[in-house]
């Protein structure tokens, strides 16, 4: 994977839906739009609201309703939570790409498994801000410190692009970690998995038991949590290998 252009295809192509993660936005995904867009891929990158495990499903599973033909549904983190619960059941979801990712067990949590394993750098760098909630109570609303976005975040992508991403970061309740998965799409529908091997926020290990477990095919790459902004490359041809193997 060291060519950053896509080979061209000539079947139809399924449109490429992607969700960010926290501490993220739509844009994160910038690089990788621009090459699936290169090869003709259709492609829809969701802003995800990061309030509410079920909530953000919600919203996501209404977009794919929304989508016409074919859908190849790739999540970064905490939008892999998101996804695996909305695609459930959905007759035109062919696959799933986790990208540094969660594959969430029914009754599991994506802090519960950010956890588990040794190497979790992000807890420990998180900043919480008091937020009204949608029914009224305080919520917590968790921030990376500016300081620590690059190290922990973002290691491999240059300071000043780490900078910016850092100023615009999108924060995510902290509940939404604690909500417990009710959905596993990847137990139907064919997963991949892209495993980033300096990740702090998401260590490998947990990846790696995430993906086995789900029987999903395993891509690794040495790169930090934010990869689909340093390596969109990598990125992208994993996507473009679970559209063609799932056409």
């Amino acid at each position: 994977m060291t060519s950053s252009t896509l080979q061209p295809r000539t079947d139809a192509r399924p449109t490429v839906v992607l969700v960010h993660g926290a501490f993220a936005d739509s844009s994160s995904w910038n690089g990788v739009v621009e090459r699936l867009r290169r090869d003709g891929y259709p492609v829809l990158a969701v802003a995800n609201p990061l309030r509410s495990l079920q909530g953000d499903a919600d919203l996501l599973r209404a977009v794919l309703d929304a989508t016409e033909g074919p859908i190849v549904l790739a999540g970064h983190s905490y939008g892999g939570s998101v996804l695996s619960e909305a695609a459930q059941g959905h007759p035109r979801v062919r696959a799933l790409v986790f990208v540094a990712s969660f594959l969430l067990e029914e009754g599991e949590s994506t802090g519960e498994l950010a956890g588990r394993f040794p190497g979790n750098e992000l807890g420990t760098a998180l900043r919480p801000v008091p937020v009204p909630g949608p029914d009224g109570r305080t919520v917590e609303d968790l921030y990376i410190e500016q300081e620590k976005f690059h190290p922990v975040f973002a290691a491999d992508v240059p300071a000043d692009v780490a900078a910016l991403m850092a100023v615009t970061q999108r924060p995510i309740v902290g509940d939404a970690l604690a909500d417990k998965a009710t959905r596993a799409a990847w137990r139907t529908i064919p997963s991949w998995t892209l495993v980033t091997l300096q990740d702090l926020a998401v260590p490998a290990e947990a990846q790696r038991f995430m993906a086995e477990r789900a029987s999903s095919h395993v891509v690794e790459v040495d790169a930090s949590h934010a990869v689909t902004v340093s390596r969109p490359d990598v990125v992208a041809r994993v996507i473009d290998e679970a559209a063609r193997a799932t056409a």
